[in-house]
């Protein structure tokens, strides 16, 4: 026979006290006497008494859960994110409810909003657009802690990390420049994404730099997935002039690239050259290995966690904006182009 929990009403009886007196004497709350409250606790060690943390933590007004919205938990970058958020949660006795927007911005309003009505302490949010964020703005006012982590809501104050995005962008296709190359294709996602902004505007400044003219025939956008950049990819190499080179600005889409050119049986670096924005664990499997813009992954999701319970402990009263710099990783997929 499976035995039942003991209850609250066991513990007091036990204790031989009431059990409005157990409650007080387990939720520390209320006056309960020394000795009485020794009495208590031993009833409920005997007993196995596991009080209902939910309640107690909503009676007070403090659920120990953090919120966090992130654009896709499919992809790597945010799973990794993600689990270190959650580590660094266990490490201060908070736990994580995960979700993805799956980059709608309805989808997170209405997530936010289910959240919020659960009492969550705190949120870490990917926003899926760089503007048009009220519901952000209208937390921030009520003064709900909020950090944004890899993205940032141009129109919301509040903590946040991210990477230069421009400037890793930019280094890429300087690279890409100063190895001959001149016709440069984009591989973007959807501009209203702040990472996507950023990492095109770094596209079109390294052009401008180096007086080359942006040419919108080589650039495709393309959905934050492997089986869009396929078509993507297809679609930009199947021209009549296509690029010399490629700049995808995130992981799953340079692995989209990789199989696009392997369908097509174009050779990197020979027919084409290939930089990808973020590491992934497949870039140096292949061969050749493909040059990366890297970023700290391992830092971000553990500093925008930090960044949270500085906020809710009281800690921290100036907003933070981290942002941490990048690195070209230079392998193999790149080869010098001569002439234009």
């Amino acid at each position: 026979m499976v035995r039942k929990p003991a209850t609250l009403k066991d513990v007091a009886a036990l204790a031989n006290v009431s059990r409005a007196t157990a409650a007080r004497a387990l939720n520390s709350y209320g006056y309960v006497g020394d000795e009485t409250g020794r009495k208590v606790q031993a009833a409920a060690e005997t007993l196995g008494y596991r009080g209902n943390r939910l309640a107690q933590a909503l009676r007070g007004g403090r659920l120990p859960v953090i919120g966090c919205i992130l654009g896709d938990i499919q992809n790597p970058f945010f799973a990794r994110i993600a689990h270190d958020i959650e580590v660094l949660c266990r490490e201060c006795g908070h736990n994580l409810v995960i979700a993805s927007s799956e980059e709608e911005l309805e989808q997170e309003i209405s997530l936010l909003a289910s959240l919020q009505s659960l009492g969550i302490r705190g949120f870490i949010v990917a926003p899926a657009s760089a503007e048009g964020n009220s519901h952000l703005q209208r937390l921030t006012a009520e003064h709900v802690p909020i950090v944004m982590v890899d993205r940032v809501a141009e129109d919301v104050e509040c903590d946040s990390v991210a990477v230069d995005n421009e400037g890793g962008a930019r280094k890429a296709v300087d690279y890409l420049i100063g190895m001959g190359h001149h016709r440069i294709g984009l591989l973007q996602d959807n501009a209203r994404i702040f990472t996507s902004r950023e990492r095109m505007n770094g596209y079109h400044a390294a052009l401008s730099a180096n007086d080359i003219k942006a040419n919108d025939r080589i650039v495709s956008v393309s959905q934050s997935t492997v089986e869009h950049a396929v078509d993507a990819t297809i679609r930009l190499f199947s021209q009549k002039t296509p690029p010399t080179a490629l700049f995808t600005v995130d992981s799953l889409m340079t692995q989209g690239a990789l199989l696009a050119f392997r369908s097509m049986g174009i050779s990197i670096p020979y027919d084409v050259s290939l930089i990808g924005f973020d590491d992934f664990n497949l870039a140096t499997f292949t061969d050749p290995q493909i040059t990366v813009v890297s970023q700290p992954v391992s830092e971000i999701g553990r500093t925008a966690a930090r960044l949270l319970f500085d906020r809710l402990s009281g800690k921290s009263n100036d907003m933070q904006k981290i942002r941490f710099e990048t690195k070209l990783v230079v392998r193999g997929s790149v080869s010098h182009r001569s002439g234009r």
